[in-house]
């Protein structure tokens, strides 16, 4: 399927990703302990009472699937491609989560999950869209 040096450096570290992504995500130990501790942190050593798990967890969320949507747009040259895959991913992932008794399932998940995949996404399409653009003006160049 690679076709270019760029497809198929970014299928390698899609592999990577995976591999990471998956460890973390399926675990059976939940990152609720970290959180936990971050929480507590916030709230009561830098007396942040108000403090919600959440403002660590959605963000730590995007992050997380945004170089997915990067890497995905990069490998099939279609942001809609990289983000509806990443989506499918992260529905799976949520899904595989209902088995495993130390993780909780959320739909606030995948909506986090699905906006680090467009993110991702739209930088790729970017990197793609300059570049096509840098390659065309140097063909004009010499044509």
């Amino acid at each position: 399927m690679p076709r270019t040096r760029r497809q198929k450096w970014a299928l390698w570290a899609l592999g990577v990703y995976l591999a990471a992504a998956g460890v973390l995500l399926l675990s059976p130990v939940g990152p609720g302990r970290i959180l936990d501790a971050l929480v507590t942190w916030f709230r009561e050593d830098l007396g942040l009472h108000g403090f919600r798990q959440g403002w660590i967890e959605a963000p730590a969320n995007v992050a997380l699937f945004m170089p997915l949507g990067f890497l995905l747009t990069m490998l099939f040259r279609r942001a809609w491609v990289g983000v509806l895959l990443a989506v499918l991913l992260s529905v799976s992932v949520e899904l595989a989560q209902v088995v495993l008794p130390a993780r909780l399932p959320s739909a606030r998940d995948i909506a986090a999950n699905a906006l680090g995949a467009l993110v991702g996404a739209a930088l790729a399409w970017l990197v793609l869209t300059l570049r096509r653009r840098r390659l065309h003006d140097h063909s004009d160049l010499l044509g």
